[in-house]
């Protein structure tokens, strides 16, 4: 799906699909961690190696909330992954990575300080 935002200063996505998410004319193929600020770095090779110290690199963003995009259906992270957010009183928001693309775009675009962490679920 492609996605025309608003004009922002925020780094929004510009659209995504299975195992693939574009930010600008950058498109990504791999687990990604987002930030309105133009924050970007790799993230995690998969849901099944997500641990805490995933989330404390998001913590060290120091956003409001995190939109995290948990592939094509909705994972839950487990609650002791949550500590270092918690610890920095950051909220996070669980949807699949369509819905959490869409999300974070309308946050960025608001002015808020939000970060999404997205899986993404290669193609069979």
């Amino acid at each position: 799906m492609k996605l025309q935002p608003d004009q922002s200063d925020a780094q929004t996505i510009s659209g995504y699909g299975p195992g693939w998410v574009g930010v600008g004319a950058e498109r990504i193929t791999h687990n990604v961690v987002l930030g309105s600020r133009g924050e970007r770095f790799e993230w995690a090779g998969s849901y099944e190696e997500l641990g805490p110290e995933h989330f404390a690199q998001i913590a060290a963003l120091k956003v409001e909330v995190v939109i995290f995009g948990s592939g094509a259906r909705i994972r839950f992270p487990q609650p002791a992954w949550l500590a270092p957010l918690a610890a920095r009183r950051i909220g996070l928001e669980t949807m699949d990575t369509a819905a959490a693309c869409r999300t974070y775009n309308i946050l960025a675009q608001e002015g808020r300080e939000v970060a999404v962490a997205l899986i993404l679920d290669r193609p069979a």
